[in-house]
Parts: structure tokens; sequence; C-alpha cells
């Protein structure tokens, strides 16, 4: 079970990741991309269809999205608006630390620059 102090250590792990503000909410990026966004508490503007607490968002490869959505369907999922942009839905509680840190891991990857993707 996972938790946005996971999602927070395991992200500013990645090589130049940073956390910044986008939308009132805890983004992390890396050379300005965001590749995951923490959902606020209490604000579930965002989640409200899917009646999710404790989510965040991710940017993930379509292929990646789809097959980490068909591996872990209680947790992952495309987003409604901008699934096919690879924006993905964390439900984190359903996460354990092991996928958490891979499905962060692919997000990171597909917006980081190649030369820092390389050295992971």
């Amino acid at each position: 079970m996972a938790g946005a102090a996971d999602l927070r250590r395991i992200a500013l792990a990645l090589p130049e990741a940073y956390e910044d503000v986008h939308r009132r909410r805890p983004a992390f990026r890396v050379q300005a991309r965001i590749f995951a966004m923490l959902g606020v508490t209490g604000n579930q503007s965002l989640f409200t269809s899917l009646g999710w607490d404790n989510v965040a968002v991710v940017k993930l490869d379509r292929e990646d999205q789809l097959n980490m959505a068909a591996a872990h369907p209680d947790a992952i999922q495309p987003t409604e608006t901008y699934g096919h942009h690879g924006w993905t839905y964390l439900r984190l509680e359903n996460l354990d630390g092991p996928t958490l840190e891979t499905v962060l891991r692919l997000a990171w990857i597909h917006v980081a620059p190649k030369r820092l993707s390389k050295a992971l």
C-alpha cells in the first residue's frame, strides 16, 4: 500500500527530478516536463468520476499505460479526457512500493531527455 510520501520519495530519487506546483497540486518534473502529479486531499475535481482518494496522475507511453492498466485494473486507469496522450490515474492505496516505483520510472523515462533516460 503506497501513499503520497512514497510517490514523493521515489519521484525525487530519479535523476534531475524536482517538485513544483501545477494547478495547485504537487507536480514532479524533469527538464520542466511533468511526469507525475499528486491529487490534493479534499479536492477531488479531477477524480470525482472514479470515487478515488489518494490519487496521482502520471504520464506514460501509450503501450506502457495499457499494459500497466491491464495488470493493475484496481489501481491504474487511463484518464477519461487525456488517456490517449498517456495521462494515467494511480490509486496509490492499491499499489505496492515496487509497482509504484516501476510506474514512476516509466513515466520519468517517457518525458526525460534521451541523455538522461539512457543513464537509468
